[in-house]
């Protein structure tokens, strides 16, 4: 598999976590929560299981069906395990980089598996090697490796509580040993992760349509600055932190673009939310128009709410091809536009002789934009109005998301005017910052830093993905 380009014209999902206690085969179940999270990462998987007693595992690069295509689930025994799927924020698509990370330390077998980016992962990493630690991977997920190993504290959960408050910046993790789970996500709650009963047993999951998948029942999320254990004496909470003085920092591109619509983000319904935004939309950014259609997949909840308040009937105009290969894993500009070209095809009889309003999540480099609006008019389309269920993506994400640089966000480049004439609409409206966060019944708890420039918590250091491979 080739690596990951820059030249990506979408946000970039980052991972899924999801992990089981106390449930016979649970790496089958965890191969099938997992699926229902394949849309936060496609570079590569992996599940950890264990009896008790043994500690198994098994990863690799791809899909989790290529992955396991000759290694059932099945082969990995046990009543608990932790599952991973990635794509790579930090640290190149490499063998070496897949998690879950499997390390034994002076107390034994423990895995690991991280959803987010540690900003302050280079100058730990510094320190480490300077102390004469030896890195196996260029991820920043391996540095609370090095901090669980250190013997300072005897007791494992005191042990992880220190290692986590050393971290800075966005993480949900799943940490295990042999015959426990930890689930914690750092102090601001930019990444999700829910928690959930199965029979007797318990499931933590980034997303709740994965709890839907194998018949979970949703429990509660769990909180910032939290760390949950679970082993054969039930499950406790903890704190390893401060509570923050302040609002939170939960991720808005979750709802705008990245999770699946029926699942349950930051205890509100993702679908739900891009209706809302659809529908705001529309009210900022009327338009006389016969059509409204979505860029599915993540488009198609917007375009619904822009539909209903617009009075305007929506329809499908573009089909997407689900059996075209991923278009950033393939290096040349020439492949990826073939790809873009594959992956949605117009309905010429949707769109023939009419006024098309295209509702889509965001535009970020806005190429991939400015061809599918070429081939609507190609296919006969009078007008196309482009419409944005977000405001314009001006600044990069040091919290776990994959944006191109500053240099190549076009609406950094560009004001409104001059992004309408590089994609070739006959109009074109974003949603405002205020209409987007009026969507949410909390909008002080999420972080809008890629839209505002203003993030939640001071950096200390900034780190582009590959970083660490220097150090």
């Amino acid at each position: 598999m080739q690596h990951q380009t820059h030249t990506v014209d979408r946000p970039r999902e980052h991972c899924g976590l999801f992990g089981l206690f106390g449930i016979p085969k649970a790496a089958s179940l965890i191969y099938t929560g997992l699926f229902s999270l394949q849309h936060r990462g496609q570079e590569g998987a992996g599940i950890v299981a264990s009896d008790g007693e043994k500690v198994r595992s098994f990863k690799g690069q791809g899909l989790l069906s290529e992955v396991f295509a000759h290694h059932p689930p099945t082969e990995l025994p046990g009543h608990i395990g932790i599952g991973h799927v990635r794509y790579s924020t930090t640290g190149s698509s490499r063998p070496q980089n897949v998690q879950p990370i499997v390390f034994e330390c002076f107390d034994g077998i423990w895995a690991l598996a991280h959803n987010g980016n540690l900003t302050n992962a280079r100058k730990m990493r510094r320190a480490y090697q300077e102390a004469g630690a030896i890195f196996q991977t260029s991820t920043d997920s391996e540095t609370l490796m090095h901090l669980i190993a250190d013997p300072m504290y005897r007791t494992r959960t005191r042990r992880v509580e220190r290692s986590l408050n050393e971290l800075e910046g966005a993480f949900a993790f799943l940490i295990m040993t042999k015959n426990s789970i930890m689930a914690a996500r750092d102090r601001y709650g930019f990444r999700p992760l829910s928690i959930g009963r199965l029979g007797e047993g318990y499931v933590f999951a980034s997303e709740t349509c994965a709890l839907d998948q194998i018949g979970a029942t949703y429990e509660r999320d769990v909180l910032p600055g939290e760390l949950v254990t679970v082993d054969e004496k039930g499950i406790r909470s903890t704190t390893f932190c401060e509570p923050i003085h302040g609002p939170l920092g939960q991720c808005i591109f979750e709802h705008v673009y990245f999770a699946r619509p029926d699942s349950m983000v930051f205890g509100q319904n993702v679908h739900e939310t891009r209706l809302k935004l659809g529908r705001r939309l529309a009210e900022e950014h009327p338009v006389a128009a016969d059509i409204v259609i979505p860029v599915p997949d993540s488009g198609n909840d917007a375009a619904l709410g822009f539909s209903r308040a617009s009075g305007i009937p929506m329809d499908y105009g573009f089909i997407r091809n689900h059996y075209v290969g991923r278009t950033f894993i393939m290096p040349e500009m020439e492949q990826r536009h073939d790809s873009i070209d594959l992956k949605l095809a117009v309905v010429p009889g949707v769109v023939r002789d009419r006024r098309v309003v295209v509702v889509d999540d965001s535009i970020v480099r806005g190429s991939t934009c400015r061809r599918r609006i070429a081939a609507l008019h190609h296919a006969g389309a009078k007008e196309v109005h482009m419409r944005v269920s977000c405001p314009p993506v001006r600044h990069p994400c040091f919290f776990g998301i994959d944006f191109p640089t500053a240099a190549e966000l076009i609406a950094t480049q560009r004001n409104i005017e001059e992004i309408r004439q590089f994609i070739e609409a006959t109009s074109l409206g974003y949603l405002s910052l205020e209409g987007m966060l009026a969507a949410f019944e909390h909008p002080g708890d999420f972080c809008a830093g890629c839209y505002s420039g203003k993030y939640p918590v001071e950096l200390t250091e900034t780190m582009n993905k590959k970083d660490l491979e220097k150090t």
